[in-house]
């Protein structure tokens, strides 16, 4: 397995890129209200990273046709925007991958179309706390076994599962590099991080079962038993003594991500 470590040049570009990806999400929040489809989310993504000297990484990546993933509900994650209106209750994940200046920035957030249920609002909670937890704990030294197993172990708390066919991954120049990163494991197993090392974490947590089916058109991933599921994603760096979220958002704070305890 080859891991590349960041050079000081490649890490700036990286926290452009993850910038760009963060801006994205937070353009579009206005946006996501009831009656907008996908298809129309998915251009106004779209538009806004070409206007911003960059490029949609997800468009023809192995044939992906949209520049973002829209997962409705019941859909896991790779949920392809099409022409259905979102309706008030409907939770949504946008997973955003920008390519800029040659690095990419992968990012992803929960919306809840209105008033959302108490178990879509509590879901989406839940697993976004699940990915802060696995952010506190990067650092070199740490083993990837760990974050997955306290990523696990907090979700099923609540009774819910992780989907374990998906994962997150190393990022760079590259969409997709290693390491492999297990939203699941064992403490004291895995590959351990080490500074310069950027990758994503993007917990996939479902109210039923862990089990997905993917449909005929090779990407939507929904859950078998159709419960709900939710997922956060940030692209992360890991420095000399922790980790730099490199797609931060405004709506967050540094203090609530890496110090809540």
């Amino acid at each position: 397995m080859s891991i590349k470590i960041k050079t000081a040049e490649e890490i700036e570009k990286m926290r452009a890129a993850g910038q760009l990806a963060a801006n994205v999400l937070e353009m579009i929040s206005e946006h996501v209200q009831a009656g907008i489809t996908t298809d129309e989310l998915n251009t106004i993504c779209h538009d806004y990273i070409l206007a911003h000297d960059a490029y949609p990484a997800p468009l023809n990546y192995h044939g992906f046709p949209k520049s973002i993933c829209t997962s409705v509900n019941h859909c896991v994650c790779h949920g392809i925007p099409n022409e259905k209106p979102l309706k008030n209750g409907d939770i949504i994940n946008i997973d955003v991958t920008v390519k800029k200046d040659g690095y990419h920035g992968d990012t992803s957030k929960m919306f809840v179309v209105g008033e959302g249920s108490i178990l879509a609002n509590r879901l989406t909670k839940v697993t976004q706390e699940s990915l802060y937890k696995a952010i506190r704990m990067v650092k070199p030294g740490v083993r990837l076994g760990d974050i997955g197993h306290e990523i696990q172990k907090y979700a099923e708390g609540f009774g819910y599962s992780i989907v374990r066919e998906f994962c997150g991954h190393g990022i760079g120049d590259e969409f997709h590099e290693e390491p492999q990163v297990l939203h699941y494991g064992r403490p004291g197993t895995g590959v351990e991080l080490k500074a310069g090392m950027c990758l994503t974490i993007e917990p996939m947590v479902n109210a039923g079962k862990r089990h997905t089916k993917i449909l005929k058109d090779g990407w939507t991933v929904l859950t078998k038993d159709r419960s709900l599921s939710a997922q956060w994603e940030h692209t992360l760096l890991v420095t000399d003594d922790g980790v730099e979220i490199l797609t931060l958002r405004n709506d967050e704070t540094i203090e609530r991500v890496i110090r809540h305890s």
